[in-house]
């Protein structure tokens, strides 16, 4: 006759309380996570950026569906410093009193986020206010002599030199976002549009305008914003 066994393994008692203890702690880890996703997901609710438009034609609205397709694609939170943002079809993108920008990149989201960033990166450079002068400051050391208008400079020469700062800002953010290969067409594609100076110049000096921008403290953590 066959009679069945009792399992005499003094190690089964051992691990089949190990193996409850791995998934209780299991269970609550996943609990822990979920409840860090939910928060996060409940920040970047209250962080989303307000979009307006101006004129409500059609390039708006859909410059405003990409615009959000794009936020919602990108962690931008180290280059967002304002959440304001108007769309105006007739209007040059600026950063001043409220973000705008037109819509001429519907057919290109790299260069749309490179201008919002592009803007959103003059409101770091006001809040960082003493470090830009400075740095501007040891910019007209470096270049004596800048184009003020359009298409190479800006609108004068401080913009000039205040451009220099966040064009290679700009630079380095396209770069963390899109990829090196990128952010390079969209630097080279500016180089021909508008402040085609102050681009090439960015692109072709990157060297000593970073030692600038590094030394007066103007790089922004793109990791670590509040």
């Amino acid at each position: 006759m066959i009679r069945s066994r009792r399992n005499t393994n003094p190690n089964s008692a051992a691990d089949h309380g190990l193996v409850s203890r791995f998934t209780a702690n299991l269970l609550v880890t996943l609990v822990l996570l979920c409840s860090v996703l939910a928060m996060a997901s409940m920040c970047a609710a209250m962080d989303s950026v307000n979009i307006e438009l101006k004129n409500g034609s059609d390039a708006e609205r859909q410059t405003k569906v990409q615009l959000e397709r794009l936020l919602q694609s990108y962690d931008l939170t180290g280059y967002t410093f304002t959440r304001e943002v108007i769309i105006d079809e007739r209007s040059i993108p600026h950063s001043h009193p409220v973000l705008t920008l037109h819509t001429r990149h519907l057919n290109s989201d790299d260069q749309l986020l490179s201008t919002y960033v592009h803007e959103q990166l003059h409101w770091y450079l006001a809040e960082h206010d003493k470090e830009t002068q400075a740095a501007e400051a040891e910019l007209r050391n470096l270049y004596p002599k800048v184009p003020v208008g359009y298409p190479d400079g800006a609108q004068d020469e401080e913009s000039t030199y205040l451009h220099l700062i966040d064009c290679y800002l700009e630079m380095q953010a396209d770069r963390h976002l899109l990829g090196q290969q990128r952010a390079a067409d969209v630097m080279k594609f500016w180089a021909g549009d508008h402040y085609r100076w102050i681009y090439k110049t960015v692109v072709q000096d990157e060297m000593r305008i970073a030692e600038i921008v590094r030394r007066e403290h103007l790089e922004p953590n793109a990791n670590q914003r509040k």
